[in-house]
Parts: C-alpha cells; structure tokens; sequence
C-alpha cells in the first residue's frame, strides 16, 4: 500500500460515523454531562448530531438519542426514520431504544456495551422485541474500547471530585 493509500478515510465507515459520535460525547464531557454523543446517518450524510444534555437542559430525556431523533425528524419532515441509522457511543437505554424502534430506526450502531442498563441486548433487547411492530438491527462494539474509556474517565472524575467535598 502505498502512502496516499494510507491517508485516504472512508467517509462512510462505520468508524468514522462513530468517530463523529465520539466527537459529541466529548463536547458533553467538556459540559459535565454523561459523555454519550450520537449521530444520524440518511443516505450516507450524517443529518443530526448531538450529545447528552440531561443537566444542561434539567431534562432526564435529554439523551444524545433522544436529541438526535427530534433533530432527524426535523431535517426530514418525518417521525418515521426507516432509512436512517442511528451511531452512539454506548448501547441505548431502554428509553431510548424504545424510541430508536418508535422512530423505525433501521439499525443502530453502538461503541461499549452496557450489561446492566441497556436496551440493545445488554440488559434487554427492546430493538427486536417481537411483540413490536418494528425492529432495528444493531451492531455492536465500534469503537468500543474509546467510548468506554471516556465513560470511565468521566465517572472516576466525578468519584474523586465527590471524595473531595
């Protein structure tokens, strides 16, 4: 391979859509909030972007998902999401993987797992209920490892700051 070959970024991986969820998680990092960021993804253009804002806008709905449905709808005129799909940084919550199959997401693609809350095979998998007149494919683990280590990082900051006080 030669050099201009290595320098080349597949503007419609998987890893660089994750990469600019990554890059909204750490703007809520940077804003004290939970560093989970999202984008949405129609016909290969990312057409919504957005992070946590749970304490910024005192709004326990304000997750990266549920922002970046409302910002999708918006820019296609539709609730119905069926041709997009959804990057975040950690599995969906069950809130916000039942709104990921309200909205016809068709497939969510996540970076770290969580085995104790989440809602895309974590703790459920509310995406592909089959009682549910909808589904959502998922994949899981893209960029995994840096969404978790910036989770981690967040949470320990704010165990050693509450030590402190």
């Amino acid at each position: 391979m030669n050099t201009s070959e290595q320098l080349l970024i597949d503007l419609k991986s998987e890893e660089y859509f994750m990469e600019q969820a990554l890059r909204q998680a750490v703007k809520a990092y940077g804003r004290e909030e939970v560093p989970v960021g999202a984008v949405i993804v129609h016909e290969g253009n990312i057409i919504a972007r957005a992070h946590n804002e749970v304490e910024t806008l005192r709004d326990a709905t304000a997750h990266a998902e549920i922002l970046a449905i409302t910002q999708a709808a918006e820019v296609l005129g539709d609730w119905r999401l069926n041709q997009c799909d959804l990057y975040v940084t950690k599995e969906p919550c069950p809130m916000c993987a039942g709104a990921c199959v309200n909205a016809r997401i068709s497939r969510v693609v996540f970076g770290c797992s969580d085995p104790h809350g989440g809602g895309a095979g974590g703790l459920l998998n509310i995406l592909q209920l089959p009682t549910l007149n909808h589904h959502c494919d998922f994949l899981a683990g893209v960029k995994g490892e840096e969404s978790g280590a910036l989770l981690k990082k967040f949470f320990q900051k704010k165990r050693t700051s509450s030590k402190k006080e």
